[in-house]
Formats: C-alpha cells, sequence, structure tokens
C-alpha cells in the first residue's frame, strides 16, 4: 500500500498517509489516457460547423447556357458544387459530437494518470487548502513554497475562498473533487489536494 507525505501550506511535513493501492498503486497506461482524453476532447467541440449545399447557396438557378451547339460541356446551374460560388457536396453539418466511453476505462485512466503523478513525485497532499480570506497572493506564495509553476488545486467545492483566490492566477487552476478529470491532471502536471479530498476522491474511485 503507498505512502504519501502530508504537508501544511508553508511546505512542512505534518504526517503521512496510506493511500489505497487499487487507484495509487495502478500502472502507467498510455493507451487508456490517450483513448480517454481523446474522447473527453471530442465530447468538448462545439459541433457548429456549417456549409452551405447547392440547393441553400445564394443566386439564380437558371441554365448559364443553351444545351447544345456552342462546343462546350452541359451545364444546368452554376451553383453545382465544381462551380465557383457553388454549393458544397458532402460539407459539414451541425451536429453533435458525443462520443460514450465506458466508465470503468475513465476510471482506470484517472487511476493510472495519479499513480503516475504519485510515483514522479508530482502529487501533494495538503493537511487543508482553507485560506482566512480571499487573497490571490496567498495561492501565489502557496505555490512558490512547493517550487512549482503549474499546478491543479483541489479540494471541496465548497471551498469558496481557495477557488477565488487561485482564479486570477496564470498556470493554477482550481477544481472540485468531483470535477478532477484526466485532461486537467495533464495539463497542469502537478496536484496540490487537501487530505479532505484525496479521501473523497478515493471513494468516488473505488470499484
Amino acid at each position: 500500500m503507498p505512502t504519501i507525505d502530508v504537508w501544511n501550506m508553508e511546505h512542512e511535513k505534518v504526517g503521512t498517509m496510506e493511500l489505497a493501492d487499487e487507484i495509487f498503486g495502478q500502472p502507467w497506461r498510455p493507451d487508456l489516457v490517450s483513448e480517454v482524453v481523446r474522447c473527453q476532447r471530442t465530447r468538448m467541440r462545439a459541433g457548429t460547423a456549417s456549409t452551405k449545399t447547392r440547393a441553400e447557396v445564394s443566386g439564380t438557378g437558371r441554365k448559364p447556357f443553351r444545351q447544345k451547339r456552342t462546343g462546350r460541356a452541359r451545364q444546368g446551374t452554376m451553383r453545382a458544387p465544381h462551380h465557383r460560388g457553388g454549393g458544397v457536396a458532402f460539407g459539414p453539418k451541425p451536429r453533435q459530437y458525443k462520443p460514450r466511453m465506458p466508465r470503468k476505462v475513465k476510471h482506470k485512466a484517472l487511476c493510472s494518470v495519479l499513480s503516475h503523478q504519485l510515483g514522479s513525485n508530482k502529487l501533494f497532499v495538503l493537511q487543508n487548502l482553507q485560506l482566512p480570506e480571499i487573497k490571490t497572493k496567498q495561492v501565489a506564495r502557496l505555490v512558490k513554497n512547493f517550487g512549482i509553476d503549474r499546478c491543479l488545486l483541489v479540494d471541496d467545492k465548497g471551498n469558496t475562498a481557495l477557488r477565488l483566490s487561485a482564479r486570477n492566477l496564470a498556470g493554477v487552476e482550481f477544481r472540485p473533487v468531483e470535477g478532477v478529470n484526466l485532461i486537467d491532471l495533464l495539463k497542469y502536471d502537478n496536484l496540490l489536494i487537501s487530505e479532505q479530498g484525496i479521501r473523497a476522491l478515493e471513494g468516488a474511485l473505488k470499484p
């Protein structure tokens, strides 16, 4: 069963805690991670791309010249796809991008990333992440104390002071435990999570 140090906000060790092996002791699975990230990014697409068909483009629909005795290939309309200004054949239309991924696969990929962060010393558990007031400089000092530039802060969604204090810092993002996802974990590289938050995360990911 893996163990991890517990720190206070001044980066002073205050204890250790044991982590669930089925979550934080998993092998690195880049294949699963890639598959889940691709699914997540696809679901984020707006799906608003749209082109006009030959029936929708503006312009006349009359025959451009007579059928015979011109020496040219016959044409029925100048709005056909092969003409300049014509419609688009088989172009994109608004649609929903909603690929589905099995829940077990998503959880396994998330556990793989968390285990990788633990093994790479990029996962930090803090005794708590409660701030006395809403101040951006307090979060900036917290990040500086741990010697990192980019990090994801994870705590209970009721921690409004932390969420508002972190929103104006480049490279720092707050997520509630329920909002932890692969894209954020990979984007921000380091994870700072409260002791309460990591227990809640274990409860959510346990099979």
